[in-house]
C-alpha cells in the first residue's frame, strides 16, 4: 500500500498542501478556521496519515530521537533495566530512544544517515571518524566510555575507582565475612564481557590476597544445570566453600548445580551474585548479590543528552555505586 501523503489529505479535506501544512504542524502566527481545521484533522485520522521523521526533523530544525549505541553485549536483565530508565527520563523531555545494537562491520554513518538523530549516545568508544562525521553533522555526541583498571594507561586513581573491581571485592568480603576459607570463581564463557568479568575476578583476586587466602579457583560456567553440577563438583574437590559469580544468572546456574550435587546452600558452598535481577530474590535460596547504581547511571545518561540539547556542558560523570544486598546463600 502506497503511504498517505499531505498531497493526499490536502484533497480529501479539499484545502491546499499548505493550509495541511499549518495545521498539521501547529504552525503559529497563521490563521486557519477552526472548521478548515477540523476537516483537515478529520482527513489526517481517516487517511491513516503520519508525518516524515525527516520532514519533521527539517521543519523543526532538530530530531526527537536519540540513538543509543549498544556495543556487542548480550542484553540481560541489568542492560534492559538501563536502557527502560533511559527512555523513561528522555521521555519527559519529549525524546524518544532508539537502541542499536553492534553487529557486523556496517558503518554507523551507514545507520545516521537513516536516522538522522539529535544526539548518539555510546556506551563504548566511537571511532574517532564517526566521531567528526557526526559533529560535522550538527549531532551531538555522548559518550559514556571510561577507562579503568584493565584499560592502557590508566591511572592509579581511575584504577582504584573501577566499579567492576569493587564489585568482586564485595562479593569476596562477603563470603570471607561468613566464614568461607577457600573462594571460587564463576566466570562466563561468553567472550563479549571478558572485560567485565576480569575485573570483577580482579577484585576477588585483591581480597583474597589481603585476607590471606588462596587465590580463587576460576571455573567457567554456562547457564545450564549441568554445567554449574560439574563446576560445583570441581570446586567441592579442592575444598572451595564460597563462590563469586561474574553475574546473578550465573550465579542461578550455580545453585541449579548445587541442587543437582546435593551440596546445601549456604552451609557446604555459599554463593553470591551480580546485579541483583528480579529473579535473584526468588531463587532457591534466595541469591545474595551485589547492586550496582544502574538509575544513577541512566539519569547520567539523560543528563549529558539533556545537556546536549540546551547547549551546556557534558556533566561529571557520577561514582558508580556498589551495594551488597545480603540474603540467604551467603
Amino acid at each position: 500500500m502506497a503511504k498517505v501523503t499531505s498531497a493526499d489529505v490536502a484533497r480529501a479535506s479539499g484545502v491546499s498542501r499548505t493550509t495541511v501544512s499549518y495545521v498539521l504542524n501547529a504552525t503559529q502566527g497563521v490563521s486557519v478556521s477552526d472548521a478548515t481545521r477540523r476537516r483537515v484533522l478529520d482527513a489526517a485520522s481517516r487517511l491513516g496519515y503520519a508525518p516524515s521523521a525527516a520532514a519533521r526533523t527539517l521543519r523543526r530544525g532538530r530530531s526527537d530521537l536519540v540513538l543509543c549505541v549498544l556495543p556487542d553485549w548480550p542484553v540481560g536483565p541489568a542492560v534492559e533495566a538501563m536502557i527502560d530508565r533511559l527512555a523513561d527520563e528522555l521521555a519527559g523531555r519529549g525524546m524518544s530512544v532508539l537502541v542499536h545494537h553492534v553487529r557486523g562491520e556496517r558503518p554507523l554513518t551507514d545507520l545516521l544517515r537513516a536516522v538522522t538523530p539529535h544526539t548518539v549516545v555510546g556506551l563504548a568508544p566511537f571511532d574517532p571518524d564517526d566521531v567528526r562525521a557526526m559533529r560535522q553533522a550538527g549531532i551531538g555526541v555522548v559518550s559514556t566510555f571510561d577507562d579503568v583498571a584493565s584499560g592502557p594507561g590508566a591511572t592509579t586513581d581511575a584504577a582504584a575507582d573501577d566499579p567492576q573491581r569493587r564489585i568482586g571485592l564485595a562479593q569476596a568480603e562477603r563470603l570471607a565475612g561468613r566464614g568461607c576459607r577457600r573462594i571460587g570463581y564463576a566466570t562466563t564463557p561468553d567472550p563479549r564481557v571478558a572485560a567485565f568479568a576480569g575485573g570483577r575476578l580482579a577484585g576477588v583476586r585483591e581480597a583474597c590476597a589481603a585476607l590471606g587466602l588462596e587465590p580463587p579457583l576460576v571455573v567457567e560456567v554456562d547457564l545450564s544445570e549441568r554445567s554449574g553440577a560439574e563446576a560445583v563438583r570441581a570446586w567441592r574437590s579442592a575444598g572451595v566453600d564460597g563462590v563469586a559469580a561474574y553475574n546473578d544468572e550465573v550465579a542461578l546456574a550455580v545453585l541449579a548445580g548445587t541442587r543437582a550435587e546435593g551440596v546445601a546452600v549456604p552451609d557446604g558452598l555459599a554463593v553470591v551474585g551480580v546485579d541483583d535481577i528480579p529473579v535473584a530474590a526468588l531463587a532457591s535460596p534466595p541469591l545474595t548479590t551485589v547492586w550496582q547504581s544502574l538509575d544513577l547511571q541512566a539519569a547520567y545518561l539523560a543528563a549529558c543528552v539533556t545537556a546536549a540539547l540546551d547547549g551546556r556542558p557534558q556533566p561529571v560523570r557520577p561514582r558508580q555505586e556498589v551495594e551488597l544486598v545480603p540474603r540467604a546463600s551467603a
